[in-house]
């Protein structure tokens, strides 16, 4: 039988490998973590995407935070608590005794919920990283950095006239983004934020979360949020945890509108949390 000859060629017909692969950046699995004889949580597998938002959702005590710091063992800061399971970072065992714990957090920083500039200068509190892992070979080139970072954190022309001064004499929403500037001045792979919005204003808010949706084309987000909304605005990934066990997770336009979980369903509709 004679092809039609107005129909296109195989050649030219889009083929499913020419659709851009997502690299899980962050893979967790079998994840359980102890405070002493207290199980705070329960297996969890998680898969964090590379250059996306993901958000981990739940109520108060439901483990998202603890499963956040597990991601750049801040757990090991705490005497009574234990991790078992795996994560790996980028196929690579981040709990092998053989792994640089300072190394790990230079590529996997963290902002925490609370804005938490260090007693320096602007300038001090974003070159404090750079100058201790050794990324600028001279004043120069940690002035661009200092510049860089702070112009990606949306915070250079507000600040670029008072260098000098203290960073706590920022607002509440500057604070916060001087942290994220201090966070990616060592230019991390990933980015943990623990509530970063928690203590600021709607204003200040809404900034931060432009700031996150323009961060993730170059660092892989994992946020911990109380509001549902916030998720929903910032996200491309969610995560819903209830007592120590994640529930469910996917795309969060998915995990949202149309939930498997009965429990996820709940939650989402304010029945509980």
């Amino acid at each position: 039988m004679r092809m039609n000859q107005n129909l296109r060629t195989p050649e030219l017909l889009p083929t499913p490998t020419s659709e851009p692969l997502t690299h899980t950046k962050l893979k967790a699995r079998n994840v359980s973590v102890f405070y002493g004889d207290s199980q705070a949580l329960f297996n969890i597998d998680l898969d964090i995407p590379e250059n996306q938002v993901t958000s981990l959702i739940g109520p108060s005590g439901c483990g998202k935070s603890t499963f956040l710091r597990c991601l750049n063992r801040m757990n090991d800061t705490i005497d009574i608590c234990r991790v078992s399971g795996d994560i790996l970072l980028d196929g690579q065992d981040i709990y092998d005794n053989r792994i640089d714990v300072v190394h790990l957090r230079a590529r996997v920083g963290m902002v925490f919920q609370k804005p938490n500039p260090f007693p320096k200068s602007i300038y001090d509190n974003v070159s404090y990283g750079p100058k201790i892992h050794g990324l600028a070979a001279d004043k120069t080139e940690l002035d661009q950095i200092v510049e860089a970072s702070l112009i990606r954190a949306g915070l250079w022309g507000e600040v670029k006239d008072r260098l000098n001064a203290p960073g706590t004499g920022l607002s509440g929403g500057q604070q916060q983004r001087l942290c994220i500037a201090r966070a990616i001045a060592v230019e991390p792979e990933v980015i943990l934020m623990d509530e970063p919005c928690s203590a600021l204003d709607p204003i200040a808010t809404a900034k931060i979360e432009e700031l996150i949706d323009e961060l993730r084309e170059n660092f892989t987000i994992v946020i911990v949020t109380h509001s549902m909304q916030q998720a929903a605005r910032v996200s491309q990934h969610t995560a819903f945890f209830h007592l120590g066990k994640l529930i469910e997770v996917g795309d969060t336009e998915q995990v949202f509108t149309t939930p498997k979980e009965t429990r996820t369903q709940e939650y989402i509709t304010g029945r509980f949390g």
